[in-house]
């Protein structure tokens, strides 16, 4: 979070200004929130979405990009304000706040993947990409999520003292690397996770421009735009491996200066943590003719008509 939330302190809210910092994440995050609203209403009005693969993966990048921008907006603002709370509340909300972080990337990875499927095995693409197996793949991709916050936690079970279930503290993360080796840990887990990642779409990657550059005419064109989705699913993919190695840079400018620390990490957090929360799902749903004439219609209230 933006705010150093070591401390242990019981008690009631502070009595601080709120800065125009704040001000314009809770701008940003309304404004961000409102198009992802916008782009799921859009999901749910209509029946061939939710009966699609690749819409409801989408869908489920969506909420959880959602939940991410409510949660992480709620944190900060309790961070700030430091109020605290019991350790054990503060242990439901991380443990959310840490599976989510993780279901993006890794939902993406699997849209990577059923692109893959759809345009280098077309033939079994109806056959493995059922609503039925999307729903299991969404079960994985949560079981998935959910290791290196199981991981995470059981470093800090492990390593706390029994007292510490009984106090108060401004809620963060962070509270629960209590060693430096839980953050090596931490960091190992994710960049394990990352790798994997970054070769299923260097995979996909490869087959289809193998399948583009062998294809023509319609099946051509279809095959580039599917091979500039895997592109788009990349950059997505980096955005969030950058995150992941902001804590390292802004522990080392933490070491130089304070001032330019919370510059830094406030910074980090509106371009790495809150845009492409949003950014990047938008830039997809444009991108899909299907989904952009619907979302145009339901942004225009039904000015526009559409058929799908």
């Amino acid at each position: 979070m933006m705010a150093d939330n070591n401390s242990l302190v019981g008690g009631e809210f502070s009595r601080r200004k709120i800065n125009d910092k704040v001000i314009i994440v809770q701008l940003l995050v309304m404004i961000f929130l409102c198009i992802n609203i916008l782009l799921l209403i859009t999901f749910l009005k209509k029946e061939g979405f939710y009966t699609t693969t690749r819409y409801i993966l989408f869908a489920v990048m969506l909420l959880s990009d959602s939940i991410i921008l409510i949660m992480s907006d709620i944190l900060l603002i309790l961070s700030y304000f430091q109020f605290t709370m019991h350790i054990w509340l503060c242990i439901i909300i991380s443990f959310v706040v840490l599976l989510y972080f993780v279901v993006t990337p890794v939902t993406l990875t699997v849209m990577t993947l059923e692109r893959y499927v759809a345009i280098c095995m077309p033939l079994r693409h109806g056959e493995l990409c059922t609503t039925r197996s999307t729903m299991n793949c969404i079960l994985i991709i949560h079981c998935l999520s959910s290791v290196p916050c199981i991981v995470i936690f059981s470093m800090y079970f492990a390593s706390a003292s029994l007292r510490i279930y009984k106090q108060y503290s401004v809620c963060s993360v962070e509270i629960f690397i209590l060693y430096r080796w839980h953050d090596h840990v931490r960091s190992a887990v994710y960049q394990f996770y990352f790798l994997i990642m970054c070769i299923c779409i260097v995979f996909s990657y490869v087959k289809i421009m193998k399948v583009a550059k062998a294809a023509s005419g319609e099946n051509k064109k279809s095959t580039w735009k599917g091979l500039r989705t895997v592109i788009l699913h990349a950059f997505q993919l980096l955005l969030c491996l950058i995150q992941l190695w902001c804590p390292i840079i802004e522990s080392a400018i933490l070491q130089i200066n304070l001032r330019l620390f919370v510059d830094v990490r406030y910074f980090n957090y509106i371009t790495f943590s809150l845009a492409p929360r949003c950014l990047s799902p938008l830039i997809y749903g444009l991108r899909d003719e299907k989904f952009f004439h619907a979302l145009k219609s339901y942004a225009f209230f039904g000015l526009f008509k559409i058929n799908i």
